[in-house]
């Protein structure tokens, strides 16, 4: 595992996780993919997690692979896609070396994975999910947090933007989180090869305003 935390395999052993996908990742499905054959369409859930928006693609009818590097995380999705007769491959899998062939994919979706990485790792997954897609097929990653929301700056810093054991907010005892600028996803996207990138952001505020939470959206075509 040259990429996985392995402090996500304590989090998922020790708490429950969200069961539905954020109205982001259905928005991106839904705009590129309904029209078509879903059957035939491969979607790719790049770090699953316990599998909730890998549920969500499979429910829908498409052709689901999915894979995180957490064995109790894969193992709780599958137990959902059996309890409620869905189908999926999922498998336990690091994002730096996704067990996939060339061009396989017609589209593929993270959903805040890559942000829990250091820039060299980051760029390496990118690399990844360029190989893996097909000419022509659609990323969207989600929860690419952003520099100076709540929790920023705190830690352990590991490189510019890079911290790991985060102590306040929602992302505190998160692992490592690289806090993105949108001119960085810009760049790195680019860089991996993906071209027709556009950026969103997300913000809001729990607690009475004292958390901030806000992060980019980011959408790319191979």
């Amino acid at each position: 595992m040259d990429s996985f935390d392995p402090a996500w395999e304590e989090i998922f052993q020790n708490q429950e996780w969200g069961r539905y996908p954020g109205e982001e990742v259905i928005r991106f499905v839904a705009r590129n993919f309904y029209k078509g054959d879903r059957a035939r369409i491969k979607l790719l859930d790049v770090g699953c997690g316990t599998g909730a928006v890998t549920w969500y693609m499979a429910r829908e009818g498409f052709d689901v692979y999915a894979f995180d590097g957490s064995e109790t995380a894969v193992r709780k999705a599958r137990e959902r896609m059996r309890e409620e007769g869905l189908r999926a491959r999922i498998c336990v899998s690091d994002a730096a070396g996704m067990p996939y062939s060339d061009h396989f994919f017609d589209g593929l979706v993270d959903s805040a994975m890559i942000n829990g990485n250091t820039v060299q790792n980051i760029k390496t997954i990118l690399q990844e999910c360029f190989r893996v897609l097909k000419p022509g097929g659609k990323f969207f990653s989600t929860g690419l947090f952003k520099a100076g929301m709540t929790g920023y700056g705190t830690g352990e810093r590991l490189e510019e933007n890079t911290y790991r054991e985060i102590t306040v907010g929602n992302l505190a005892h998160r692992g490592t989180v690289h806090f993105f600028g949108e001119q960085e996803i810009q760049a790195l996207w680019s860089e991996a090869g993906f071209r027709n990138i556009v950026i969103d952001s997300i913000e809001r505020t729990e607690q009475g305003g004292q958390n901030r939470i806000s992060y980019y959206l980011a959408e790319a075509e191979k």
